[in-house]
């Protein structure tokens, strides 16, 4: 696995969105939780799991009810150790029912490049199955596929 370290330029920060993009696409939670650090401290929601055996809990529960899970991030900002996303998510839980989540985080990176805090604002909409812009098959989004400024998100 490739490791980006700061200082990020606009390259590196763009390759650092889109390697996390491509990691929470695998619905995996072993995997993403090996980006942070062991004592990361997270605010996701109303949830403020901290280390990575609580993020592979959080996420195990947040893949187990958030179905058909297709992520799509875009830088927003960055410093030297610091990258602001934002983000959107289309997801059904266990009746059918469609959901876009939308997003904001700010990360901020220990000197290996591992993440070491994560802020997530995230907000729920209920959507049609027809309002869907998320299609392709599960997993890494194909390059060729459409980000959120494009998509008008």
């Amino acid at each position: 696995m490739k490791i980006l370290v700061p200082p990020f330029n606009r390259e590196t920060a763009i390759e650092k969105v889109r390697m996390a993009e491509d990691s929470w696409n695998s619905r995996d939670p072993h995997r993403v939780s090996l980006v942070y650090t062991e004592d990361t401290r997270w605010r996701n929601r109303a949830e403020f799991p901290v280390g990575r055996t609580e993020i592979v809990k959080l996420l195990s529960s947040k893949w187990a009810t958030e179905l058909e899970y297709r992520l799509i991030k875009e830088l927003w900002s960055f410093t030297d150790n610091r990258i602001a996303v934002r983000f959107a998510y289309e997801w059904h839980d266990d009746r059918g029912s469609w959901f876009r989540s939308y997003g904001n985080e700010n990360w901020e990176f220990a000197a290996d490049g591992l993440m070491k805090r994560r802020y997530a604002s995230i907000n729920d909409m209920p959507i049609l199955e027809s309002e869907r812009k998320f299609h392709w098959p599960l997993g890494r989004r194909p390059d060729d596929h459409s980000g959120l400024t494009d998509l008008d998100l």
